[in-house]
């Protein structure tokens, strides 16, 4: 794929993130999530999950994120749980569950993902860290 056809795919599923459906919202929020390091995109994701019309939009833009595995993708989870009211709030915490609570591996790995970001500049990200980490020690 050439540099620009990888941007008219992303201007696409940026484009969709807008959508009145919420299965284009979802598949736009799982499809950008593998570009979560540009800060428009990063500006999107976070509107998805977050999103106040489908909570199927936020579970399913959380796990494609969570199911990176890395610090960027659980810190967008954590920064929108932050913010979330109760029912989004449950629908992140259960992609958590869902991505990350399948087996002893999984727990390790998001113990030392949450780890990492305990210590993150923002007081919001870091105190979910904490308070996903309790349990898991």
């Amino acid at each position: 794929m050439t540099r620009s056809e990888a941007d008219d795919e992303l201007t696409s599923f940026l484009e969709g993130s807008t959508s009145a459906s919420w299965s284009v919202r979802a598949a736009s929020g799982r499809r950008l999530a593998a570009a979560a390091e540009v800060p428009e995109v990063a500006v999107v994701l976070h509107r998805l999950l977050l999103d106040g019309r489908d909570t199927f939009v936020t579970q399913e833009t959380a796990e494609a994120l969570l199911e990176r595995w890395d610090v960027v993708g659980l810190r967008m989870v954590l920064a929108a749980l932050a913010s979330a009211d109760d029912d989004t709030g449950d629908h992140l915490d259960a992609a958590i569950l869902n991505v990350c609570g399948q087996s002893t591996e999984d727990g390790e790995r998001l113990a030392a993902l949450c780890s990492a970001l305990t210590s993150d500049a923002d007081s919001d990200v870091s105190g979910e860290a904490r308070r996903i980490l309790e349990p898991l020690r």
